[in-house]
């Protein structure tokens, strides 16, 4: 069952792009680690805010999972895995991204009715 509505998920792309820019201080690492960190959270606040005007929804869905994907496996694609804070922060934004993407209608079917979801 999908939980998450297109207003909620927008809400949830605005914090997790806020979190992956205050990320690196909190978390306390620097260099091409926190470059990454801002990079994806400038990529996940553009999409979300054109979602609404230029990208339907199921789409935005589309962009969003390789995106997820690849910020969970990015320590290891850019050979930072050593570095447990920068790694272990990318993994838990990861997760938190795949398990926001697996709750989300994207599809539109949350608000109908059972015989009308087909």
């Amino acid at each position: 069952m999908r939980l998450i509505g297109a207003v909620s998920h927008a809400i949830i792309d605005y914090v997790i792009a806020i979190v992956l820019t205050a990320g690196p201080a909190f978390a306390g690492f620097t260099g091409r680690q926190a470059k990454y960190a801002y990079l994806f959270a400038a990529i996940i606040f553009i999409v979300a805010l054109m979602t609404p005007m230029l990208i339907r929804f199921h789409l935005h869905g589309a962009i969003e999972l390789p995106i997820a994907i690849l910020i969970l496996v990015l320590p290891w694609l850019a050979n930072f895995s050593r570095g447990v804070h920068s790694r272990n922060f990318f993994v838990f934004v990861g997760i938190l991204m795949l398990s926001v993407w697996v709750m989300t209608d994207f599809r539109g079917l949350r608000g109908r009715a059972p015989n009308q979801a087909q």
